[in-house]
């Protein structure tokens, strides 16, 4: 799998928060995003700077069409490239999709809309296990704060953060850049449909404006049960072959009213054979590719390690409420997915860079860029001032996760009450001025994030909160003045406990109440929110550290070397993954592993072979029950050579006339490491294809009215 469930997991799949905040903490911080493995690669991103073999998730005004018709003899019309954009989805959850209707109905994973699924269900109904499809458009149920964003337009604005950030360090610098990015996406449009984002591509060499439509009103329309969506579940998770039918439908609305949409992406009837050319479209979260060996030294020793041990240690927590009873195991299903997904998929990152001969080529690749530096004393210099500040980056990393990167633990009752408190404090200021996630022009996205009527459980926030309350005191130390201040002298489960039954802030018409009229928020009439602003402000200060000593010194000495590699490659390469749309290239092809070749398709026939009847292997009732009905021959899933990461699950595998051969869901175990190389050999993208997704929803799900509309 390759998603999070949201902002609780930035690193259990995709890249990207529920909110899409552009957090300055975060952004040195192990990327949210899940990564790929691989052994020996071929690594573009230090040293050559040009794309190799099927390597590249390429931004689509940039998009090489030369390169790709000498290689296949296709290149994508412009129009055809039109189409695939406009067509081409973000959900707000950190997943991708696609308009596949003229009335705008999204394809997208079930995995991607798992907490919506989750979200609806009720302890006499659980569509987690049951499955959803609505008969009728009336009967398609909201999904509790998900958003959907359509691009619009890009504009280049390089010279504006460029000119304002010039000749600046330190805190001014931060706060330029902050100000102007500000005043570009405030000018862009903040109403309640259109959504701005400036985006750094190839580490700050260019500052893209990408303009959005937001659709806030978003529909589930059908998702299967998870038995049949995760089928083999964690031990089949980034492996092949697979034998899962990982697809979903929603459907956004304006004034109650469906989506009319003029491009989107039609059905192939053949869908595809060994060896064709595949396209996929979608949002790759976040890659590292352009990072200096230092980072990626800070990501080896520390990042990734603490993240792995914290995963771990949640993961065990999780299993244990699980196992209470059945409801705790429908009510915490979500979270442990995601911790679980992310806690393989990291594991898979952090042996890459463990990997002595793969951390070589990177040792090498940038040795080879630095030896083309030569007489560029100032660039040169500034891989030293990177490196000095991972060394500052490690003496602040503990106090900066518990007083400022805290969300990551989970408690959605603590989330708001933060956001509420910032709220009113940055609200009061100018927007310039505004930490970046509570500009105006986040606003919408913000308060839909606080106000959303998405179900909180208690039991579950006792327990997340209790584990982030633990923590902080075997991390920092009982007599840490901070650790006082939060716990006092209550033990930390005790204080979580009295936290989540004395506040107020289960009720989202209280929440939206206090957002419009922060001024009527009184902190100290609300435990959870007193707590809020006592860790609010330890977190600016330490904030304010990390962006004065870490990320102006880090922005400022990217973009000189950014500048030098543009200097030598120019744009003949893509820039990092940045969760925004991307379109990579690739054929249907199979792959080696452990001395043997593995087919590219896999077949239905081969899911009732692999069912054992228990738990991951238990067919779904559904599926057991229509075996006779169904295409044993069909095609379930494939895998291919695009260039993908998470958040591209939920992207569409499109063939050279535009139309949709596959969904891609996840990527084999070799590509665990791709969030730094690409190894064209044994890296593959993993699809489930179109010809079961029809099959199933003829045969098994009786989906009739979904049918007629995706033909």
């Amino acid at each position: 799998m390759s998603t999070p469930q949201g902002n609780e997991f930035p690193f259990a799949g995709a890249e990207a928060p529920a909110s899409e905040r552009r957090d300055a903490t975060s952004r040195l911080e192990t990327p949210r995003a899940w990564v790929l493995w691989l052994g020996v690669a071929t690594v573009s991103g230090l040293g050559s700077g040009i794309a190799r073999a099927d390597e590249g998730m390429w931004t689509f005004d940039n998009f090489p069409k030369d390169l790709v018709e000498s290689r296949y003899g296709f290149a994508p019309s412009d129009e055809w490239l039109d189409t695939v954009r406009a067509a081409s989805v973000r959900l707000g959850n950190g997943c991708s999709g696609s308009f596949v209707s003229k009335r705008g109905l999204i394809l997208t994973n079930h995995h991607c809309v798992l907490r919506c699924v989750q979200q609806l269900s009720t302890a006499d109904e659980n569509l987690v296990q049951s499955g959803f499809y609505a008969e009728k458009m009336e009967d398609e149920r909201r999904c509790p704060g998900l958003e959907v964003n359509r691009l619009e337009s890009i504009e280049d604005v390089t010279e504006r953060v460029a000119k304002a950030t010039e000749g600046k360090k330190g805190e001014t610098y931060v706060s330029a850049k902050n100000a102007v990015i500000a005043d570009i996406e405030s000018g862009c449009g903040s109403d309640e449909t259109t959504r701005c984002d400036v985006v750094e591509l190839y580490g700050g060499g260019l500052h893209h404006l990408y303009r959005y439509r937001r659709f806030q009103d978003v529909r589930l329309v059908f998702a299967p049960s998870v038995k049949a969506a995760f089928f083999g579940g964690d031990p089949d998770n980034f492996n092949f072959p697979r034998y899962a039918f990982d697809a979903a439908f929603l459907r956004p609305r304006v004034d109650d009213r469906a989506v009319r949409v003029k491009e989107y992406l039609r059905w192939s009837k053949k869908g595809v054979d060994d060896g064709d050319l595949v396209f996929v479209s979608g949002h790759p979260g976040r890659t590292n590719r352009l990072k200096t060996v230092a980072e990626l030294e800070y990501l080896r020793d520390w990042g990734l390690p603490e993240v792995l041990l914290r995963l771990a240690e949640e993961r065990g927590l999780l299993a244990q409420f699980s196992r209470a009873s059945n409801e705790n195991e429908r009510i915490a299903r979500g979270r442990l997915f995601g911790v679980e997904n992310g806690l393989k998929a990291l594991q898979g990152r952090r042996a890459a860079l463990a990997d002595d001969t793969f951390f070589g080529t990177l040792v090498e690749a940038e040795t080879d860029f630095r030896g083309k530096l030569a007489g560029d004393d100032e660039t040169l210099e500034a891989f030293r001032e990177i490196a000095e500040a991972m060394e500052r980056y490690r003496v602040i990393r503990t106090d900066l996760r518990y007083k400022e990167r805290h969300r990551n633990y989970g408690s959605k009752l603590f989330g708001h009450a933060l956001d509420l408190v910032r709220w009113k404090e940055e609200q009061q200021k100018p927007n310039a001025d505004r930490l970046p996630e509570y500009a105006e022009a986040k606003k919408p996205a913000l308060k839909a994030g606080i106000t959303s009527a998405a179900p909180i459980y208690p039991s579950l926030e006792q327990t997340l909160l209790g584990h982030y309350f633990t923590r902080l005191r075997a991390d920092l130390g009982p007599d840490d003045p901070f650790v006082k201040a939060v716990l006092g002298d209550e033990a930390p489960f005790a204080l979580a406990e009295r936290l989540v039954k004395e506040t107020r802030l289960a009720d989202p018409e209280l929440r939206e109440k206090w957002f419009d009229d922060p001024v009527s928020l009184e902190v100290d009439a609300d435990p959870m929110l007193k707590l809020a602003k006592v860790i609010s402000d330890a977190g600016r200060e330490i904030r304010s550290v990390f962006e004065d000593e870490i990320e102006s010194v880090v922005d400022r000495a990217r973009a000189k070397i950014a500048d030098a590699r543009f200097r030598i490659y120019g744009t003949e390469t893509y820039p990092d993954a940045t969760f925004s749309l991307r379109l990579s290239f690739g054929t249907v092809k199979g792959f080696p592993d452990r001395g043997k070749e593995v087919p590219p398709f896999t077949r239905v026939r081969g899911l009732y072979e692999r069912a054992t009847g228990n738990e991951p292997f238990a067919l779904s009732p559904r599926w057991k029950e229509k075996k006779d009905a169904i295409d044993l021959s069909t095609p379930m899933n494939f895998v291919t050579t695009n260039d993908i990461i998470g958040g591209n699950s939920g992207s569409p595998a499109i063939n050279r006339d535009g139309r949709i051969v596959g969904l891609v869901f996840d990527g084999n175990i070799h590509s665990l490491g791709g969030d730094f190389g690409f190894d064209p050999r044994v890296n593959r993208a993993v699809s489930v294809d179109v010809r079961v997704i029809r099959e199933g929803l003829h045969e098994v799900y009786g989906a009739k009215r979904l049918l007629k509309e995706i033909r």
